[in-house]
């Protein structure tokens, strides 16, 4: 029933077999075979080898889903959550780490899908065409969905040869990745997925570039709907409340890398000498930093708490230094103004929505690469604050103190903005599910 539809539905794209592409799947796989003894001693991969190289013990799915790592993961189970058939499919999902694995199979639970579908969560298979081929046959998939840039030559050849229709949703393509794909273009032709939804008309315009014959589209960004928006833990928040002055303003330092602490340093000496009635919470990024932090903080002679030794309360201004786990988000509701680490050093960056949608004034550093997705409409807006130092930085931070704004305001322009580019997921199932006319 469903490979009839399919044939209807899916854009005349013949496989050309012509003696490049052979040759060329010829040799990649020969470069796969001396690859393998290394990838089997290599941490990230060698748990659960025997499943990337022998595809055997799969079976017949009619949706195979591909997320890569941890973020590729969090973007399939909205998806799996949304996915509402009217009639029994079998969904595979693939991902290509551990922490994938975890993620994937701690969120979607019998109770977190529809009763419709019979999911089985495993590792991704070897781009190797020995192995892909066996991989594409036994799964034989009517639909397979790639997130974001899941580009897998071996797995697009034999797809195309399965007569599968291909989709990447959430798709995106750095400029690095542009230009690297680029170069082997003549390869990308003939591999050409049959939908592609770009989050961005930039990314968009990239994938026309390098797949000519797909349907490239634009949506939103998925990840938009993966923020955490609900309520803060109650418990939590009655134990941070006993702890903290609540006639002075909270200042939170948050997710501070390595790389950062020494500015952090200057920066607390600025903002404590202009506005000394404040408290400052240290949150490190990596808890085992905190012994750094003490020794940092003491051979600058400035005087701190440790969360786990304040007791009752603290009685006046003054540094707290973080040596608690999974409070952050809640302190984020007690706070006037948060820096978010990660970005004054090219390091990624971190969440800077969620301490937005609390109402706090957030300030990050220029690099945030990891969050690249977001408009600038956050900035324009100033519902987030992008400083290009620590100076500037330290500088918003007294700023605020000295006039903090209205926090339901800042609360509902940072909702406002989320609400408005969520969809995503949605879009995104119907795209999944009109292959099979549900």
């Amino acid at each position: 029933m469903y490979c009839q539809h399919l044939k209807k539905m899916r854009p005349c794209v013949p496989m050309i077999k012509n003696a490049f592409i052979l040759n060329f799947f010829r040799l990649y796989n020969m470069l796969w075979k001396p690859a393998l003894p290394f990838l089997k001693k290599n941490r990230r991969l060698r748990s659960g080898f025997q499943k990337r190289i022998d595809s055997s013990f799969h079976t017949k799915a009619d949706i195979w889903i591909q997320a890569a790592s941890a973020g590729e993961a969090y973007l399939a189970a909205n998806i799996l959550k949304t996915l509402s058939p009217k009639t029994n499919l079998k969904i595979l999902i693939t991902t290509t780490t551990s922490q994938g694995l975890y993620i994937l199979q701690t969120r979607l639970t019998k109770k977190a899908i529809s009763q419709l579908i019979d999911l089985k969560i495993e590792l991704f298979p070897f781009d190797m065409p020995d192995i892909m081929k066996i991989a594409v046959k036994t799964i034989n998939p009517s639909v397979m969905v790639l997130l974001e840039t899941e580009i897998w030559p071996g797995l697009l050849y034999y797809l195309k040869l399965n007569k599968t229709r291909i989709l990447i949703i959430n798709a995106r393509l750095s400029k690095n990745s542009y230009t690297h794909y680029l170069k082997t273009k003549f390869l990308w032709k003939h591999l050409s997925p049959d939908t592609i939804l770009a989050t961005s008309e930039k990314d968009a315009q990239r994938y026309k570039k390098l797949f000519k014959g797909a349907m490239v589209e634009i949506m939103p960004n998925i990840k938009f709907e993966s923020i955490d928006t609900d309520a803060v833990d109650v418990n939590t928040l009655k134990q941070i409340k006993k702890i903290l002055p609540q006639t002075l303003p909270l200042t939170i330092l948050a997710s501070i890398r390595k790389q950062e602490e020494k500015d952090m340093i200057h920066l607390l000496k600025i903002i404590l000498k202009m506005v000394p009635n404040q408290v400052v919470a240290i949150f490190p990024r990596h808890i085992h930093r905190i012994k750094a932090w003490e020794k940092r903080l003491t051979s600058h002679n400035l005087n701190f708490h440790l969360r786990s030794k304040i007791k009752p309360c603290l009685k006046a201004p003054g540094i707290i230094l973080w040596d608690t786990f999974g409070e952050l988000k809640t302190a984020y509701s007690l706070a006037e103004v948060v820096f978010v680490g990660g970005s004054l050093k090219p390091l990624g960056g971190q969440n800077f929505i969620e301490p937005a949608i609390q109402g706090a004034v957030i300030v990050t550093g220029p690099y945030y690469a990891d969050f690249a997705w977001v408009k600038d409409e956050i900035f324009k807006k100033r519902i987030v604050i992008q400083k290009n130092n620590w100076k500037t930085i330290a500088q918003t931070i007294i700023e605020t103190l000295e006039k903090p704004g209205k926090r339901s305001l800042r609360k509902k322009m940072a909702l406002e903005y989320l609400q408005s580019n969520q969809g995503g997921t949605l879009q995104a199932c119907h795209e999944i599910l009109k292959v099979f006319d549900l």
